[in-house]
C-alpha cells in the first residue's frame, strides 16, 4: 500500500501569481504599460554609467566645442550625440539618465523619511490617544493649510540660511530629501491614526494586552501590519509628488546644482534656450520627467484600486 503524496504548500510567488491584485494587474493593459515604462526607465537610470557616452556631471569629459548640437536625426546632428547637446557640451541623453537617478533618489528617501515620521507619529496619535493625539494632530492641521512645495521651500530655505546657500551636491541632496519627508508625512499620520483607532479596540490587541506585550510590540508587530494597504497606495502616489517637488524647487534655483543636475535642474537650464531655437535642451528632459511621473501616477490609481474592495 502506497502512501498518499503529501500536498505542498504553494510557494509565496505561485500564491502571488494567483492573487486577485495580480490578476486586477493583468487585466488592465494601462497599468501594465505604466509598469514597463517605470521599469524601463528605473533600468536606465540604475545603469546610466554603462549606458551613456559620457559622465555629465566630470567637467573633464565635457567640451564646449561641442555645446548646442542637434539632435542626432536632424541636419545639423553629430554622433554620439542621440539628443543633442546643451551650452556646456553636455550630452542631453547622458544628462537625462543621470538626472533621473537624482530624482528617484530624492524622492525614494523623501517619500521614506516622511513614512517613517509619519507612521510613527500616526501610530502613537491613534494608540496613545488623548493630549498626546491631540497635539500631533493639530499640528498636521496646521501643516495642512499651506501647500506642500510651500512647506518644502521654508525649510530649504531655512537649512540653506543656517548651513550657508553655497552648499555641496550631497549636502544639498540631504536637504531636499528631509524637506519632501517633512512635506508629506501628514497623510501617512491621519491615515495610519484612523486605522490604529480602529484596530486598538479589537480582540488580538486586548488578547496581546492581557499576556503583557509592550505598548511598541503591540503598535509595531499587530497593529501597523493590518494599516500597510492605505500607506502602500499614499507612498506610491507621494513618490510622483515627491519627485515633482524636487524638481519643481530645482527649477526655482532652491534644488540641485548645475554641476549635478536633477530632471528639474534640467529644465531650468534648458528653459533659457526656450526661444532661441534648442528646444532639445528642455523638451527631452520635460518629456522623460511627465513619462515618469505620469506612469507612477497611473501604477498609484491602480493599487489604490486593486486594495479597495468596494471598487472591486
Amino acid at each position: 500500500m502506497t502512501d498518499a503524496p503529501v500536498p505542498r504548500t504553494p510557494s509565496l510567488l505561485a500564491r502571488a501569481i494567483d492573487s486577485d491584485i495580480f490578476y486586477s494587474f493583468r487585466r488592465s493593459k494601462l497599468t501594465m504599460v505604466a509598469a514597463a515604462i517605470v521599469f524601463v526607465l528605473l533600468m536606465m537610470a540604475l545603469f546610466a554609467p554603462v549606458l551613456v557616452v559620457q559622465n555629465p556631471f566630470d567637467p573633464a569629459q565635457l567640451e564646449l566645442i561641442n555645446s548646442r548640437i542637434a539632435p542626432l536625426w536632424t541636419a545639423e546632428g553629430q554622433r554620439p550625440f542621440l539628443l543633442g547637446t546643451d551650452e556646456q557640451g553636455r550630452d542631453i541623453y547622458s544628462a537625462i539618465l543621470y538626472g533621473m537617478r537624482i530624482s528617484l533618489v530624492v524622492g525614494v528617501l523623501g517619500v521614506s523619511f516622511a513614512a517613517v515620521l509619519g507612521i510613527g507619529l500616526g501610530l502613537i496619535a491613534g494608540y496613545v490617544g488623548g493630549a498626546v493625539d491631540s497635539l500631533i494632530m493639530r499640528i498636521a492641521d496646521v501643516q495642512l493649510t499651506f501647500p506642500a512645495i510651500l512647506i518644502a521651500l521654508l525649510i530649504d530655505g531655512v537649512v540653506k540660511s543656517a548651513l550657508g546657500n553655497h552648499l555641496d551636491a550631497s549636502t544639498t541632496l540631504i536637504v531636499l530629501v528631509v524637506a519632501i519627508g517633512l512635506s508629506f508625512w501628514v497623510q501617512y499620520a491621519r491615515t495610519v491614526r484612523g486605522s490604529v483607532m480602529v484596530e486598538k479596540n479589537k480582540d488580538y490587541v486586548a488578547a496581546a494586552q492581557l499576556i503583557g506585550l509592550p505598548a511598541r510590540v503591540i503598535m509595531i508587530r499587530h497593529v501597523l501590519p493590518n494599516t500597510m494597504g492605505p500607506i502602500l497606495v499614499i507612498a506610491t502616489i507621494n513618490l510622483a509628488l515627491a519627485i515633482i517637488t524636487e524638481a519643481t524647487l530645482s527649477f526655482l534655483g532652491s534644488g540641485m546644482p548645475d554641476t549635478m543636475p536633477s530632471l528639474g535642474t534640467l529644465i531650468r537650464i534648458g528653459n533659457n534656450y526656450l526661444f532661441s531655437g534648442e528646444w532639445w535642451v528642455i523638451a527631452f528632459p520635460g518629456l522623460a520627467l511627465a513619462s515618469l511621473i505620469l506612469s507612477i501616477n497611473l501604477l498609484g490609481d491602480w493599487l489604490r484600486d486593486a486594495l479597495n474592495p468596494k471598487l472591486q
